[in-house]
């Protein structure tokens, strides 16, 4: 069995066989492999997408979800205990927690498989998502300019880890003081866009947007992005605030159509734990 916790904990080969799993889930060629077994989930009650996707992914992989919040994992017992029986049923455990800590003390307990769902520090399962929606309809990502435009938040940090693991090109546009450590940061999106092939954002909380206010990616700002490139924002997003509503509205956001990959991958994350 393998953990799904951090990017950097794999190679981009490793990336390339979850990539595979994802075509063969959508062929159907892993529809059994859950039959029998339960999937123990801790997820807030906000969680939408992400959710949604892995309890349907369990469910078409034959499987059994069992739901708890998110909080039950902050009570007084030691995780050490909360494995120690969930090691009794569960045969895979899936925990969105804004402390990673968490996941990484769950991870020394338990004898099945845990993936991260989502931290404060990052966000796996939806970058590898965007980067197989990527690989669907460019020749090789790899080698796109990337520019990331928000604070230096779990998505951001979720890409740079991507950019560590598969070697691509990433920089940041956002307001000072923001800035991820390691990246070539810009503090106006008509000069950060410049050269890139894939723009991300991430929302950002309503105290820091006037310190935002030159990194929205708008229409006129992704005219001057490369040719063929495309804007791929982290849901929620909010029109006026990182992006502007007639980028959204354009033919450059790839949102929708990316997001879709979302149950195959987590189906593949699940399957490449299960099996390694």
């Amino acid at each position: 069995m393998k953990n799904f916790i951090r990017l950097t904990d794999y190679h981009a080969k490793d990336i390339a066989e979850i990539f595979h799993i994802a075509d063969e889930v959508e062929l159907e060629n892993y529809k059994d492999i859950l039959k029998g077994k339960s999937v123990v989930l801790f997820f807030p009650n906000s969680s939408i997408r992400t959710r949604v996707t892995f309890e349907k992914g369990i469910y078409l992989l034959g499987g059994h979800s069992i739901l708890f919040p998110t909080e039950t994992l902050d009570k007084k017992e030691d995780l050490k205990d909360v494995c120690g029986y969930l090691n009794n049923w569960a045969d895979m455990v899936i925990v969105r927690h804004k402390d990673i800590n968490v996941i990484d003390k769950m991870s020394q307990y338990l004898s099945v498989p845990i993936i991260n769902a989502m931290t404060n520090i990052n966000h796996p399962c939806e970058v590898l998502t965007d980067m197989y929606a990527l690989s669907k309809i460019r020749k090789n990502f790899v080698n796109d300019k990337f520019l990331f435009c928000g604070s230096n938040g779990n998505i951001g940090l979720a890409w740079k880890e991507a950019a560590t693991v598969m070697g691509f090109s990433l920089e940041q546009c956002c307001g000072n003081g923001y800035e991820i450590e390691g990246l070539v940061s810009y503090s106006n999106i008509y000069e950060a866009i410049i050269g890139k092939d894939i723009v991300c954002t991430d929302s950002l909380p309503a105290a820091i947007l006037n310190d935002f206010k030159e990194c929205m990616v708008t229409l006129d700002a992704m005219k001057k992005a490369n040719k063929g490139s495309v804007l791929n924002p982290c849901p929620p997003f909010y029109r006026g605030e990182e992006v502007s509503a007639d980028v959204i509205d354009s033919g450059y956001f790839v949102g929708y159509k990316f997001k879709r990959y979302l149950l195959n991958v987590q189906q593949a994350i699940m399957v490449y734990c299960l099996t390694q």
